[in-house]
Parts: structure tokens; C-alpha cells; sequence
């Protein structure tokens, strides 16, 4: 599998940084991080995404770099997830404005028909977004915030993030082990 994970300035860039720590060795992996996204991991997380993005299979593009191989739809990539994906991004791709490589690489995957995963970060949402994200959700893209979920019985903040991760990579059928999953026991 081929994937586009780009990175946006929206609070809790490091969730896509632990994702990306998560993917099996076997997917190529094709990152974009937003200046905005740079700047949140530094001052939400004290890191620098260079320090962490060091596994195989990887490549790093800068985001006005618009004439990378995934602006390009002759590219062959199987799936792209914006994450987390700020308002700004997700205004731009509702609107199809494609002025950056994460809005270009989208606007190519949404008319390639390849499957998107878009992770809104922001509480509470406004009739804009809301707009722009059932826009989205009809145009075939999934729409998936990091939602927390109790079902799964998480005791500590990695074990929350793990199972945000997990449904994530439910959703790009991606196998993992990240949380135990919900089972009927009755009979």
C-alpha cells in the first residue's frame, strides 16, 4: 500500500507522528507536514518531527513543494488521511482550492477516486465546518475526528491516543492490535 499522510496545524499533530510510528514497515508512507503543523509540534509537544519520522519507507516532502510526485495523479497511491486536518484545510479542500502539496495531493486523490480519511481537530464545530465537512462526507470522504471511546476500557492518554490510532487504521483496513476490541459475551 501507498499513503499520503499529511500533517496540519491543527492542535494534536503528534497523534499523526505516533500513527505514523504505528504503520506496518510495509506500507510506503508519504508525508507532508504544513508549516502551521511544524509550529503546533513545537510548541504543543516540544518536538521536532525530523527527531521522530526516521523509519524506512518513508519520504518527507515540503508542503510548496506542489511539484512532488503525489501533486501528480499518473503518481499511484492507494489512500491519503489528513491528520489531524485543520479548518483551514478543510475549508480549502471543500472548496477544492489547491494552493499547497497536502491541498493538491487531496484535490488529486478526490479526482482520482482514491480513498481519503480527513481528521478534523476543533471543539465545538460551526455551521461552516459542519458545512464543509458534509460536503466533504458526500463527495465520498470519510470524515473521522479523533473521538474518545470508553468501550475499550483505555487507563492512560497513550492507551486513548492507541485507540484513535486503531480506528484510523480500521478505517484504511490497516491490521493492528492497538485496543482490544468489543465483544458480546452475552449468550
Amino acid at each position: 500500500m501507498k499513503l499520503i499522510v499529511a500533517i496540519t496545524g491543527a492542535s494534536g499533530a503528534n497523534l499523526a507522528l505516533k500513527f505514523i510510528e504505528h504503520l506496518p514497515l510495509d506500507i510506503e508512507t508519504f508525508v507532508v507536514l504544513s508549516k502551521s503543523a511544524k509550529i503546533a509540534l513545537k510548541h504543543e509537544n516540544n518536538v521536532s518531527y525530523k527527531n521522530v519520522l526516521k523509519r524506512e519507507n518513508l519520504r518527507i516532502f515540503k508542503d510548496k513543494d506542489i511539484a512532488a510526485p503525489i501533486a501528480s495523479g499518473s503518481f499511484k497511491i492507494d489512500k491519503m488521511i489528513i491528520l489531524p486536518c485543520s479548518m483551514n484545510t478543510l475549508a480549502k479542500c471543500a472548496c477544492g482550492i489547491s494552493d499547497s502539496l497536502i491541498t493538491r495531493a487531496f484535490t488529486v486523490s478526490l479526482k482520482e477516486k482514491r480513498e481519503i480519511i480527513l481528521a478534523p481537530r476543533e471543539l465545538p464545530l460551526s455551521s461552516i465546518v459542519l458545512e464543509n465537512m458534509l460536503k466533504l462526507s458526500r463527495l465520498g470522504i470519510t470524515i473521522a475526528p479523533p473521538m474518545l471511546a470508553y468501550y475499550s476500557k483505555q487507563d492512560s492518554l497513550e492507551a486513548m491516543e492507541d485507540f484513535i490510532i486503531g480506528k484510523w487504521f480500521d478505517l484504511l483496513k490497516i491490521e493492528h492490535n492497538l485496543f482490544t476490541r468489543w465483544r458480546n459475551d452475552v449468550q
